[in-house]
């Protein structure tokens, strides 16, 4: 019981911090949008308003976690292939091969869990690029440099991103484990 009311402590706190957030978003925009900014005041409102938007995104974890630990999280589930869930973390530093099968799950809470395991592999590891190879339902990211490992797995409880890509992808059904210098997701 008492995991459970904190985890609604948590969920209440991300709810509450979205309105002061949302006026500071709000007025950077608006600042941005009059323009009449000197160029220096321009790129701080800028700043001011990437930032806002990183919280507001750190929340969207903090909350999810919340729900998944207090038995709360019950996404809505619709068919989706795995190959193109591992493409949403698709960029210059994350390729994707092979090919995916088809799944009932939470297509956007997977696809940024499995962007979210890909984005702490490069951040600490010493890797200038990941790749997830694709097997049906069998996904492997590699390589996972040592250091990276404890952090991409979750033991290590040093990026938020990966802690709650682990627990979402649990809560979906799938299993994290780690072989061959590879993260291995079974969905």
């Amino acid at each position: 019981m008492a995991d459970d009311r904190f985890a609604r402590l948590v969920e209440l706190a991300c709810h509450d911090l979205r309105t002061p957030l949302a006026t500071v978003s709000g007025f950077a925009k608006t600042l941005a949008r009059t323009g009449g900014l000197a160029d220096r005041d321009a790129r701080f409102v800028a700043m001011i308003d990437e930032a806002a938007g990183q919280i507001g995104a750190l929340l969207d974890l903090l909350g999810q976690a919340a729900r998944i630990e207090s038995g709360r999280y019950d996404p809505p589930l619709a068919e989706a292939d795995t190959f193109a869930l591992a493409s949403g973390s698709a960029d210059g530093q994350v390729a994707v091969e092979g090919a995916g099968a088809t799944i009932e799950t939470s297509a956007d809470a997977l696809a940024r869990a499995l962007g979210l395991l890909a984005s702490a592999a490069l951040r600490f590891g010493e890797v200038p690029s990941v790749t997830w190879r694709v097997e049906g339902r069998k996904l492997a990211l590699s390589p996972l440099d040592p250091a990276a490992e404890p952090v991409v797995t979750g033991e290590s409880p040093r990026d938020l991103g990966a802690l709650v890509a682990r627990l979402t992808i649990e809560a979906l059904g799938g299993k994290l484990s780690v072989e061959s210098g590879g993260l291995h997701v079974l969905l």
